[in-house]
């Protein structure tokens, strides 16, 4: 839960440092500026607030690594909640508005984090996982959108080193196998996740791995 809390405050903080002309550049993930990326954050802390207050009577069904789902090819940009997250995020107009909102919502998922019972079960997407894994789940979500903040943006501060290692070793056994060690833990979840496309010398390291990527979660 205090990785959760390092996590999400870094890539809150790194939000709030951008400048304005930030918000109209690219980010990494394919077809969303950052001002589509940060839209998608206000609702991944919604989604936080909304899932520690429903909580669960039966055991868990998933944890911080089964709850994710590998798609066969990435996102096209044609899923309806992807569609609305562009829309909503032109809708803001001023790049403080989506900071500001950002903010707000984002801090109380944060607290809402951290007086949430570890043990607690809740529901989310039709599963049920202990606060503890779901927080986890977020630690695998955001640490990638921390990088693709920053895909096109040098300055920007980069995600904790502890949060880029746990999402590392999230994706190794979602994958059922390790990155070779030469790997930074940034280059495996930028090459693991389909975010940059492997060199012929990492090709190479990855062995058999390699026809298996990108993993495309969700």
């Amino acid at each position: 839960m205090e990785l959760f809390s390092r996590s999400w405050a870094a890539l809150r903080t790194a939000v709030a440092e951008l400048p304005d002309e930030a918000f109209g550049q690219p980010s990494g993930c394919t077809g969303w500026l950052v001002r589509d990326l940060v839209c998608h954050l206000v609702i991944d802390a919604q989604d936080v607030l909304i899932t520690l207050v429903t909580p669960a009577e039966t055991e868990p069904t998933r944890d911080a690594v089964t709850y994710w789902e590998v798609a066969g090819t990435p996102p096209t940009g044609d899923d309806p909640l992807d569609a609305l997250t562009v829309r909503l995020a032109a809708a803001y107009g001023e790049s403080w508005l989506p900071k500001f909102h950002l903010d707000d919502v984002g801090s109380a998922a944060g607290r809402a984090a951290e007086l949430a019972d570890p043990g607690l079960r809740v529901a989310t997407r039709d599963e049920v996982l202990t606060v503890t894994d779901f927080l986890s789940v977020y630690v695998m979500e955001w640490t990638p959108h921390h990088l693709d903040l920053m895909a096109h943006l040098p300055d920007a501060a980069e995600p904790p080193a502890e949060g880029l290692a746990r999402s590392r070793e999230m994706l190794e056994k979602i994958a059922g196998a390790g990155f070779p060690a030469s790997f930074r833990d940034t280059d495996a979840l930028l090459v693991g996740t389909g975010r940059r496309a492997p060199t012929d010398a990492e090709k190479a390291e990855l062995g058999g791995l390699a026809a298996r990527l990108p993993l495309i979660l969700g």
